[in-house]
């Protein structure tokens, strides 16, 4: 095995220095492009797609369940799977308490195309308490092209969308897949790929920070069970 060259402290500390210059470009570019993927238009939702999750039937905009953005991550687990994908189990590993989401009128749920009744004991394996959706009976996969077809077959891909709602009108505002997904799984890597962002005051377009409008490690973060609502 290949391990880092051995060096004095001093010697480390110049070349972090060195490093630290290029991190901050990365940063500032990815800010850049966070900024450039909020401006992105959206596109309106008109179709009445069918779920089912733990309460029964629901629908996208019950998916919702009033917050104003939703993030959906497409779980691969086919219909005919015993278990889910094994790479998408490892992504929702990472998802950490839903009310800092929430905090800034964001929620998340995981859809997948395999019967309601074969997600819940899986779910339960995992300990999951996230929602989870069977969008079984609906082409909702397809529409946003994490179930393809290739030679005849149905095969499914790991992707990751967002939605915004107004009112009770839905609009997809941004999707990803794949190696799109490396790196998420935070609170702010989530929000960073919504059309509001993280709805803070520094950030680009203006106009779309939140009464909460601070950023993490500030006194607007709380302690998970502190969060009023």
């Amino acid at each position: 095995m290949s391990l880092p060259e051995i060096v004095s402290r001093a010697d480390w500390r110049a070349a972090r220095a060195e490093l630290l210059v290029k991190e901050k470009v990365v940063t500032r570019a990815k800010d850049a492009l966070n900024a450039e993927r909020r401006r992105l238009p959206m596109v309106g939702i008109d179709r009445e797609y069918a779920f089912e999750g733990g309460d029964g039937k629901a629908t996208l905009l019950d998916l919702f369940e009033g917050w104003r953005q939703l993030v959906v991550y497409h779980f691969m687990f086919a219909p005919e799977w015993d278990a889910g994908c094994r790479s998408c189990s490892g992504f929702l590993d990472q998802i950490g308490d839903l009310a800092h989401l929430k905090a800034r009128d964001t929620t998340f749920a995981a859809v997948s195309r395999a019967p309601y009744p074969k997600i819940l004991p899986f779910k339960a394996r995992m300990g999951w308490t996230l929602p989870w959706y069977s969008s079984h009976a609906d082409d909702f996969n397809e529409d946003f092209e994490v179930t393809l077809e290739h030679d005849g077959e149905l095969v499914e891909r790991p992707g990751l969308s967002c939605f915004l709602r107004d009112g009770n009108r839905v609009f997809h505002t941004y999707s990803t897949y794949e190696r799109g997904l490396d790196g998420l799984g935070s609170t702010t890597s989530l929000l960073d790929l919504t059309a509001l962002g993280r709805q803070e005051e520094w950030e680009e377009p203006e106009g779309r920070a939140s009464a909460f409008g601070a950023p993490a490690g500030s006194e607007g973060i709380r302690y998970h069970d502190e969060y009023d609502g």
